[in-house]
């Protein structure tokens, strides 16, 4: 799994179902299920670790936080450096438990250095997702267009009907 859908994934996780917003990690066994899923190590301490960089980078990608805020996921991270078909690879080595943490402010910020805001939130005010902007114009707007897309286009048409019927 590529660190940018880890990323995604992980912002992601806490959607409104039904009207309702939800947190696909809220609790210890949702966690670490959600860990497994994704292939990363699941243990307690990586459930409260990614919990608290999913809080730190949604604040940061809404622009209610410093990127520095970021920092305390990527302390103590290196890499080791291994040789194979007379190559060298390297390998990250997070702190422990602080494997997906590690991971996601990576990719995070990898988007970041690429330029261009392409993470962001969905312009829908009703929702809670993010979206990676993969077009070339950079103009994505919604997490879904065949939903969010569609509402906010839907509302927009419903205000300029009726602005124009009170006329």
């Amino acid at each position: 799994m590529s660190y940018e859908k880890l990323l995604l994934d992980l912002l992601n996780s806490t959607p409104v179902r039904n009207g309702a917003p939800e947190d696909d990690l809220a609790d210890a066994a949702l966690g670490r299920g959600w860990l497994a899923a994704h292939d990363q190590p699941d243990s307690e301490e990586e459930w409260h670790a990614v919990r608290e960089a999913r809080a730190v980078l949604q604040r940061i990608v809404r622009g209610q936080d410093a990127p520095a805020a970021a920092a305390p996921f990527v302390e103590g991270l290196s890499y080791k450096a291994h040789f194979a078909d007379d190559e060298i690879q390297w390998e990250l080595d997070p702190a422990p438990g602080h494997t997906a943490a590690s991971r996601v402010v990576l990719a995070w910020a990898e988007l970041t250095k690429a330029g261009g805001n392409r993470l962001r939130p969905c312009a829908n005010p009703d929702c809670r997702l993010f979206l990676i902007d993969h077009s070339k114009p950079n103009s994505a707007r919604w997490c879904s267009m065949a939903v969010c897309g569609n509402r906010m286009k839907a509302r927009r048409h419903y205000q300029r009907t009726r602005a124009e019927s009170t006329e």
